[in-house]
């Protein structure tokens, strides 16, 4: 695996954390402490800024340099934590559940072309670690009726949609 592979890996990585605390900055937002799920987002959150953090060590570290989109990111992060807060409390967490979800995917995916070089284990151990934060976000969003949303297979499968285009374009630009 070469420098730029890593790069790319730790580009989208610290992207998607970042992106991840301005959902549920928007969700926050809207919903403050007056939703059923209130604590269980506040938890989330804080995980996923000490995630970001991390990332953010990692990308001063090693000369990473970070997306250009970040300013897109937040408004579009944000923007999808405060809508889905608007639908109301299932489908703030049917957002958690999608996103989870594709983020799983994208570290095990990470975490297989990893193993297979050999390469960086440092980097390999923080997304295996993360990755199961993001495991239990999912199964906490799925626990909390992320299911009984509005419209959950059409909501999650767009929401679906757009991390994975997140993802592609973050590695590279």
């Amino acid at each position: 695996m070469n420098r730029d592979e890593l790069h790319r890996m730790i580009r989208v990585d610290q992207a998607g954390e970042f992106g991840a605390t301005r959902i549920y900055e928007g969700q926050i937002a809207v919903m403050g402490d007056r939703g059923p799920h209130s604590a269980e987002i506040r938890h989330m959150a804080e995980q996923e800024e000490g995630h970001r953090a991390r990332f953010d060590e990692m990308l001063v570290a090693r000369g990473v340099r970070p997306t250009a989109l970040h300013p897109f990111w937040s408004a579009a992060g944000y923007a999808l934590g405060a809508g889905t807060a608007l639908l109301g409390p299932e489908a703030a967490m049917a957002c958690t559940a999608a996103v989870e979800e594709e983020i799983d995917k994208h570290y095990s995916e990470q975490l297989d072309r990893l193993t297979e070089t050999g390469a960086d284990p440092e980097l390999a151990e923080m997304i295996e670690e993360f990755r199961e934060d993001e495991r239990q976000h999912r199964d906490a969003a799925l626990a909390n009726g992320a299911e009984q949303a509005p419209a959950y297979p059409l909501l999650a499968g767009a929401i679906k949609l757009g991390c994975r285009i997140a993802i592609k374009v973050s590695e590279r630009i």
